[in-house]
């Protein structure tokens, strides 16, 4: 039986992306410059909203989700 995959709401706090899936912190900080994933606002920033904070916003968000859902789901 195949294993369901992943698939991240965009609406899901940083704090619980980090929490629920630790193996992307490396990626965020390092690929998209996202150190918020240590923030106090991360309890209350979205991924969509965080990611346009650092002007990760249309394709390039929708990239974001997609290489973070690759490491998840170990593709």
């Amino acid at each position: 039986m195949e294993k369901e995959r992943i698939k991240l709401d965009p609406d899901m706090p940083i704090s619980e992306l980090v929490e629920n899936y630790p193996e992307v912190v490396d990626v965020l900080q390092r690929d998209y410059e996202f150190h918020c994933v240590n923030c106090i606002l991360s309890g209350f920033d979205t991924l969509e909203a965080g990611a346009e904070v650092h002007g990760i916003v249309g394709e390039e968000f929708e990239d974001l989700l997609k290489h973070l859902e690759e490491i998840i789901n170990n593709d």
